[in-house]
């Protein structure tokens, strides 16, 4: 019988993963042609500072005619070396296949910023991010789901409106607005906690304790910007969930029949209400991973979300291409993880 069941979800799962295939070729083949055809590539960003250098040395006078025109401009013989170099001296098509087979060798190009590796980028800043994306779901989801609960059972009491301004409140402050009150309070005004960064610039000088306690004291103010700018829709999600399946004809059946009010919460509607969190479980997977920018930014740690942004910004397209493979990625797993979790939690769901 176990078999039986076993074999359904096995073949789902199967035709899931085979559906990543068409779907990531054309996530990455749509924005692969967008990046061709967006100006202010590396190419115009080269005459660009080739152009600049030109103005300077006229303006300091200590270049001669020759030299700034052979600064400000580039020849014909220069430009068809950057547009082989680049690839972009073949047809979109067959750029994007040549990039697609380099990508299956696990080779995602060279950085035009930077000179080096894309994975080389991708990898130093990948553990940053997953750090503060798992720690803020395993906070969030910490706190959601038992103030979602104690929400619901103790509905429109003392507890539960007093609760829900401070829901509201952190629901209508953005993240990152957050972060910069937490850090001109904590950290400028009383200087409990560091301004910013993931570690402190001794950091491999110090014991592994005090390493540790370092790491903590850096994420103290990123995670509670992380948590605050999540924790509000999820725990209304849950009150709401729940006072639903309190409401429903089995929970009454239950407690008519002689079952406690605290066993039909906890062994019955429980289960239930969460099935809508698991259905997020995996998108929160793949959005937190990715990192957000803005947080990033303003506490000056280098996660993915400040590599994408500044990526973009700089046009730097080999690393935008690597980031949207990895993100892509994992948003296409993170939704298998959530039928997965949604199975999990709801015994009706037969993969059939």
């Amino acid at each position: 019988m176990l078999q039986c069941e076993s074999e359904p979800m096995t073949e789902y799962l199967l035709r899931r993963l085979l559906l990543i295939i068409p779907t990531f070729l054309g996530i990455t083949m749509l924005v692969f042609i967008v990046t061709r055809f967006v100006p202010g590539g590396p190419i115009e960003k080269l005459i660009l500072s080739k152009q600049m250098g030109s103005m300077d040395g006229k303006s300091s006078g200590m270049s001669s005619t020759s030299g700034r025109a052979s600064q400000g401009t580039l020849s014909e013989e220069q430009l068809e070396q950057l547009n082989a170099y680049y690839g972009f001296d073949k047809p979109v098509i067959t750029a994007y296949f040549i990039w697609l087979g380099k990508v299956l060798q696990f080779d995602l190009g060279n950085s035009t910023r930077y000179g080096e590796p894309v994975w080389d980028s991708i990898k130093s800043r990948l553990p940053i991010s997953a750090f503060y994306g798992f720690s803020t779901m395993l906070i969030t989801y910490l706190i959601c789901i038992p103030l979602g609960v104690l929400k619901a059972v103790r509905h429109k009491t003392w507890f539960d409106n007093i609760s829900s301004i401070f829901v509201f409140i952190g629901y209508a402050i953005p993240g990152y607005v957050v972060g910069i009150l937490l850090m001109v309070v904590f950290a400028s005004k009383l200087e409990w906690l560091p301004m910013g960064k993931f570690i402190s610039d001794g950091f491999e000088d110090l014991t592994t304790p005090q390493k540790i306690l370092d790491v903590i004291r850096h994420a103290v103010l990123p995670l509670t910007a992380y948590v605050v700018g999540s924790f509000a829709l999820m725990t209304f999600m849950m009150k709401n969930n729940l006072l639903d399946q309190l409401s429903s004809d089995y929970v009454r059946t239950a407690i008519a029949k002689g079952c406690s009010y605290r066993r039909a919460v906890v062994m019955h509607a429980f289960r239930n209400s969460l099935i809508p969190l698991a259905t997020n479980f995996g998108n929160n997977i793949a959005f937190l991973l990715s990192g957000s920018f803005l947080i990033e930014k303003i506490f000056n740690i280098d996660g993915m979300g400040l590599l994408g942004y500044e990526s973009i910004v700089e046009r730097d397209y080999p690393i935008v291409m690597g980031v949207l493979v990895i993100s892509a990625l994992l948003q296409l797993t993170g939704n298998i993880l959530s039928d997965i979790c949604v199975a999990i939690v709801d015994p009706r769901i037969q993969f059939r």
